[in-house]
């Protein structure tokens, strides 16, 4: 949302970011030309009232929505506000999957929610084709109202941060190469397979596994490294500003996900050129692979597979050309495939 707000103010159009609660770790990258829009909610649907006011008072052309308990949020909010603008709302995750490994009762409601409420908004976009076939197929929502447009997640900026130094010593020359992965330390991303599969890697050749992120996994992730006897060969870093100078100068990286919509962090790691691995997860690892064109694509929780993957790639003499196929996840299509359906069809 960040990189489409920035595309739309340099084409001119007045933008405001609108956030349930103005925090987090990518307000810093809102540029000045956005306006932000702090509804000081202490949860989504707190917004609500606020949302009303602002749709009220400021009459926007266009509302573009995403994550499905805002989504939500919005639709009522358009229509307590009698609001004209065209609403489009945004799908960034498998929601059967979701609900199906949601862990409280309001997460399990969200396909309901769905079936009921979705039929009101002008489009719904889907970022991966993956999303929209659940959609149809276990939502019942209609297909002509759904558009599938990939994320917008290869920009200018990207590459520069990729370029950047990184001082760590785990990337020092001389070193073991490192297995990287990014994301949220949660039940979704299945570290644990990831991690099991890195101790039979380990086994055979000098490496190093880095994790980027943060989670409420983190305690068992730990307890399975102690128990492994890996702690001096994985490292959880936490949450980094820059994740793009590891994804550069790591050996391979890998999505061991069990679900996914269409996951940034692998597009963002072919981008900058580094072998890729991806669970063949609903929904997206195999769209962006192409059917395993560009990468390696392994059974979700296989965790030889994981294994025989990473080790083939750490010894691989020839490795695709992953870049490419980036390519197709840049900024500037992306956001002019939004702006048909936000303003072209007003």
């Amino acid at each position: 949302m960040v990189n489409l707000s920035k595309v739309f103010a340099e084409k001119g159009l007045e933008v405001d970011m609108v956030l349930a609660k103005a925090e987090g770790p990518y307000l810093s990258e809102v540029p000045a030309t956005v306006r932000v829009i702090d509804l000081k909610a202490s949860r989504v649907l707190f917004a609500l009232p606020a949302l009303v006011r602002y749709l009220r008072r400021e009459r926007p052309s266009a509302l573009l929505s995403t994550l499905d308990h805002a989504n939500i949020i919005a639709i009522w909010a358009r229509k307590l506000a009698l609001s004209p603008c065209r609403l489009v709302v945004r799908i960034a995750a498998n929601i059967s999957q979701s609900a199906k490994n949601a862990p409280t009762a309001r997460g399990r409601l969200i396909p309901y929610l769905v079936r009921k409420y979705y039929p009101w908004v002008d489009a719904i976009v889907a970022v991966s084709q993956g999303i929209a076939d659940d959609l149809v197929g276990t939502m019942g929502l209609p297909k002509e109202r759904i558009c599938v447009i990939y994320n917008p997640v290869v920009t200018p900026e990207l590459f520069e941060k990729a370029r950047e130094l990184l001082d760590h010593p785990w990337f020092a020359p001389g070193q073991p190469p490192v297995v990287l992965s990014v994301g949220r330390l949660v039940k979704q991303k299945d570290y644990p397979t990831l991690i099991r599969a890195f101790a039979m890697v380990r086994a055979q050749c000098p490496a190093r596994l880095m994790i980027l992120g943060e989670g409420e996994e983190r305690p068992k992730l730990e307890a399975l490294i102690r128990e492994l006897g890996l702690q001096n060969d994985v490292s959880l870093p936490g949450f980094v500003d820059n994740p793009y100078t590891y994804m550069a100068k790591a050996a391979v990286f890998v999505l061991s996900s069990a679900w996914e919509g269409l996951p940034n962090a692998l597009i963002e790691a072919m981008a900058v050129g580094t072998p890729v691995i991806a669970t063949d997860c609903p929904s997206g690892p195999r769209e962006i692979l192409e059917d395993g064109k560009w990468g390696r694509l392994v059974p979700v929780g296989d965790v030889l597979a994981v294994a025989e993957s990473i080790c083939y790639f750490l010894t691989a003499p020839n490795l695709p050309y992953v870049s490419k196929r980036a390519k197709d996840f840049g900024i500037e299509q992306v956001a002019e495939n939004y702006l048909k359906l936000l303003i072209d069809n007003t």
